[in-house]
């Protein structure tokens, strides 16, 4: 249901499966009084609501039917540039990275207090950007130190190599591994034996420990 103020100036779209969630994110926009609001509960809802074109969207990651990036990621595609705050969860950091190559321009942890939530929404319509520099530095570290344990590992082994291993760290089991990689199980098997001597582990519990010690699952 769209709840307009007088006049209306601002569109905003708020998302989110949690029907608290969103009662608190039209708390902190009701200090923008020229403010309508149109809620959404489910991926669906969002993407359709982002077609009428808001000039700001308020979203958790998870939606049920869709995960929010997915929605961004298809609107932008269609030449969309909506601005985004991401309100939400615990992210993993290739999803903070999406968004960002998304063109995020906020994101806030859940748990923070709406005061901090507000102070995004008015950062972000001002034009700037508000991105919680803990989530955002944490997924570029990690980020940095999985690419630098590529680099070493591709240093090691050949570049078939590499992927029997990551389809391995991944979990595949060696049928499935060498079917997505067009060989056959014995020459997967050969390729783990090379794997192995030059990684000095032993088995594949090794290689799946190595590869979480850096960073690489």
């Amino acid at each position: 249901m769209l709840q307009q103020g007088e006049p209306i100036s601002t569109r905003v779209v708020i998302a989110d499966e949690q029907p608290l969630m969103l009662e608190g994110l039209a708390q902190v926009l009701r200090a923008f009084p020229t403010t309508a609001v149109n809620r959404c509960t489910s991926g669906g809802e969002l993407f359709a609501a982002l077609l009428e074109g808001p000039d700001l969207v308020i979203t958790d990651i998870r939606l049920g039917d869709r995960d929010g990036l997915s929605v961004l990621r298809e609107v932008r595609q269609r030449g969309l540039q909506v601005p985004v705050i991401l309100v939400t969860g615990p992210l993993r950091d290739t999803e903070v990275l999406e968004g960002m190559q998304l063109g995020i321009r906020g994101l806030v942890p859940k748990e923070s207090p709406l005061d901090a939530v507000q102070h995004c929404v008015r950062t972000v319509l001002e034009g700037g950007t508000c991105l919680d520099q803990t989530v955002v530095g944490r997924a570029m570290s990690t980020t940095m130190a999985r690419e630098a344990a590529r680099r070493e590992l591709a240093e090691q082994l050949t570049g078939r190599e590499m992927e029997v291993m990551l389809a391995m760290v991944a979990g595949a089991k060696p049928r499935e591994a060498a079917e997505r990689l067009g060989i056959s199980e014995g020459t997967l098997k050969v390729h783990l034996h090379h794997i192995y001597r030059k990684l000095g582990v032993a088995s594949r519990d090794g290689l799946i420990a190595l590869a979480r010690e850096k960073g690489l699952t």
